[in-house]
């Protein structure tokens, strides 16, 4: 019962006082009531029994207090403790030189300390615990203490910066009115709030500002003292068209006072001041400048002429700068315009001179062609009008050496036959010289046996060294190389003749050294020596070491014709020398690896085989009547039978008549009447039987040579040598 008459959800205090109310009321009822039936003991009871109530309860309440107080006294130390620390935290922050503010992870205001928003104190009020940092920003964008980029609205300025407010740490200056500099730091803590830092950095930026300045006009010093340095005239101008820069060239060239250049000076002004005087080169206006000078896009480099007045040329050059202004430059090109010009009349002028005497040079060329082949058409047969009787005078001689008994006349006609080889060596140079210079030779190249040509230049030349008391050398070799063996055949003998015509006393030494896939063919003397100021003379016509000797020892053609031979070949050729020891020649030719290789030589000198002429027939056809009766006065000299005729059809009707097959054939190359000696010995073969056949001529050219050679026959050149024709004849019986 008691319950219902207090309410339970008032403080104790109050449910108590209550009670006490209660308990009066009771008692004063009690006491006034006079009720006999025991109402006042019931009610005695009822209010004994509330009273213990009370007491009870009245102890759970001082209970309950004594809790509450020790409580109250706990937090009233956690309350003193925690304002310690606020106390703590705001008196550390307050003491940071920067301004310093918290924003939670709710992005509200914890926070700040008396700094925060100095620079800004037009909202520096506002800045208070529960601002939003939308809200900070939105203040900050307007405020009249910021210095807005250029261009650039508080929206634009408070979008930008919430943009950074995403990332974790931002750092940024900020510039204020009264031309100072805030840095702001902005750092994400580890409950996702935010701390920032507002620093003055007025006093740095000022220094660097002063250091960049410095630098700036030591760099602008120095690019002036450049531009007052360079022949060139130079302008610069901004991207807003503004004159920043020139010199004093560019008032010189323009014909522009330079008071008139001033700074922030526009292009269009500048250009106005130069007159009327000045002109484009044609395909270029001011237009043209105008429009390439005001282009947004990337500009690209622009060259043209200007021509001031009459007697200036200038070269314009304008490109753009990174910053989107742009530069020219004025280069004074008169001179060089005036040269060109002049160099170009005279180029004309020389072309139409060139032409006229390209005209008359041809035609004096052509009388020189035609002069030089009727030279040549006259040296080839003066050539061979001049073999065919010296051949003819060999054999007589050397016919007649065989019948003498008398050792003073064999001794003349040794003599005459010593002269007449004399003659013959001079004409074969000379025709060989006459050929190389021409550039008719024609080089045929082979695999040739090095030690079967040793062997042929010993049998030649050991008779010539033995009679001046020379010791002739030649180590044998079985070295194959690649060469022409004509060519290589007269290389040796020309090196060879040399060694031994130089060579008083000693010996002359032919060998081979082997050098990778080359081969050194060398020829060495202990001779007199060539002088170094002489080893270049030496190989020129008609030049030699002993300018005294006579026309029998030489006419000094040998070695122009060996290093016109090697160059033709291409075999280096080398000269080694000291005068009073001797000389070493060497010549380089590539050697051939494959042994099998066909081996092309020319038979040697002497007779290899022993073989008997007597008896044999052999049919001659030759032209010339002189010619005709040595060579038959030499071939029965030897016990040849000899049908001499002078024409292929007489050849032909001669061995129709008598029924005969000679033995072998000799004939001329060249017959008369355009016929020639192979055509003679093809129709006889074909006619009577394949008859052994050997041509003679002065005709040294390659096509005779391979025409001989595809008929298969030998062929002996003019003048003739007896001991060559009996060798070949010897041969042609033995096959």
């Amino acid at each position: 019962m008691i319950e219902h008459l207090t309410d339970p959800l008032d403080p104790i205090e109050r449910q108590n006082e209550k009670l006490l109310r209660i308990v009066e009321a009771l008692m004063r009822r009690v006491e006034e009531s006079t009720d006999a039936s025991g109402a006042a003991y019931a009610q005695f009871q009822r209010a004994a029994v509330l009273e213990q109530e009370i007491r009870t309860r009245t102890d759970d309440l001082e209970r309950a207090l004594d809790l509450l107080n020790a409580s109250n006294a706990q937090l009233a130390k956690a309350n003193e403790e925690t304002e310690a620390a606020r106390a703590n935290l705001a008196n550390a922050i307050e003491a940071v030189q920067d301004g310093f503010a918290l924003f939670g992870r709710d992005e509200k205001l914890v926070l700040c300390n008396s700094r925060f928003g100095l620079h800004m104190p037009d909202i520096q009020g506002r800045l208070k615990p529960g601002l939003r940092f939308t809200e900070y920003v939105e203040l900050v964008s307007r405020s009249s203490s910021l210095l807005l980029p250029e261009g650039v609205a508080p929206v634009d300025w408070a979008e930008l910066r919430l943009t950074r407010h995403a990332d974790d740490h931002v750092v940024f200056n900020v510039g204020l009115s009264g031309n100072r500099w805030m840095q702001v730091s902005e750092h994400r803590t580890k409950d996702a709030g935010t701390v920032i830092l507002q620093t003055d950095v007025t006093d740095i930026m000022r220094v660097e500002r002063l250091e960049r300045d410095r630098i700036l006009d030591d760099k602008s010093r120095l690019i002036r003292a450049t531009l007052e340095h360079i022949d060139q005239g130079v302008c610069i101008f901004d991207n807003k068209h503004r004159l920043v820069g020139w010199n004093n060239r560019a008032s010189e060239l323009l014909a522009i006072p330079v008071g008139q250049f001033q700074m922030g000076t526009q292009f269009e002004t500048l250009y106005d001041r130069l007159g009327s005087n000045m002109s484009f080169q044609p395909g270029m206006s001011w237009g043209d400048l105008s429009d390439w000078t005001k282009r947004h896009t990337s500009r690209r480099p622009l060259r043209f002429l200007l021509h001031r007045g009459r007697s200036k040329i200038l070269s314009v050059f304008a490109q753009e700068m990174p910053d989107k202004g742009y530069v020219i430059s004025f280069t004074d090109v008169t001179a060089e315009r005036k040269s060109a010009q002049a160099l170009q009349d005279a180029k004309e002028l020389l072309e139409k001179r060139v032409e006229a005497r390209t005209v008359e040079l041809a035609d004096a060329l052509g009388e020189a062609e035609r002069a030089n082949a009727s030279k040549s058409r006259f040296v080839a047969a003066a050539s061979h009008d001049l073999l065919q009787p010296l051949s003819a005078a060999k054999l007589y001689v050397a016919s007649l050496k065989n019948g003498l008994d008398q050792a003073e006349t064999h001794d003349v006609a040794t003599k005459a036959e010593s002269a007449l080889n004399s003659v013959e060596h001079i004409l074969e140079a000379l025709l060989d010289i006459s050929k190389l210079d021409s550039g008719s030779a024609t080089v045929h190249l082979s695999t040739v046996s090095v030690g079967d040509m040793f062997k042929q230049m010993e049998d030649a030349f050991r008779p010539v060294a033995q009679a001046k008391g020379l010791e002739l050398r030649v180590v044998p070799t079985s070295a194959l190389v690649a060469s022409d063996a004509s060519y290589l055949r007269r290389i040796l003998q020309n090196l060879l003749s040399n060694a031994i015509r130089y060579t008083d006393t000693g010996k002359v030494l032919v060998g081979v050294k082997r050098r990778k896939n080359r081969v050194s063919i060398e020829v060495l003397d202990t001779g007199i020596g060539i002088a170094a100021d002489q080893r270049d003379m030496v190989f020129q016509e008609f030049k030699r070491v002993q300018s005294d000797a006579s026309a029998a020892e030489g006419m000094g053609l040998g070695l122009t014709i060996v290093e016109r031979a090697c160059g033709l070949l291409n075999h280096p050729i080398h000269l080694c020398s000291e005068l009073g020891k001797g000389t070493v020649f060497s010549v380089e030719i590539p050697m051939v690896q494959d042994q099998g290789q066909f081996i092309e030589g020319r038979p040697a000198a002497a007779d290899r085989k022993t073989g008997q002429l007597a008896d044999m027939i052999v049919l001659l056809i030759e032209n010339d009547a002189n010619l005709r009766n040595a060579l038959t006065l030499t071939l029965e000299s030897w016990g040849v039978h000899v049908l001499e005729c002078s024409s292929e059809d007489q050849a032909v009707d001669l061995l129709r008549e008598i029924g005969i097959t000679p033995d072998a054939i000799v004939a001329d190359y060249q017959l008369d009447s355009g016929k020639t000696g192979t055509e003679a010995v093809r129709r006889i073969r074909a006619e009577f039987s394949d008859v052994p056949a050997c041509i003679i001529s002065a005709n040294r050219s390659p096509e005779t040579t391979e025409e001989c050679k595809a008929n298969g026959l030998e062929l002996i050149h003019k003048p003739i040598d007896a001991k060559e024709l009996r060798h070949q004849l010897v041969s042609l019986i033995s096959r």
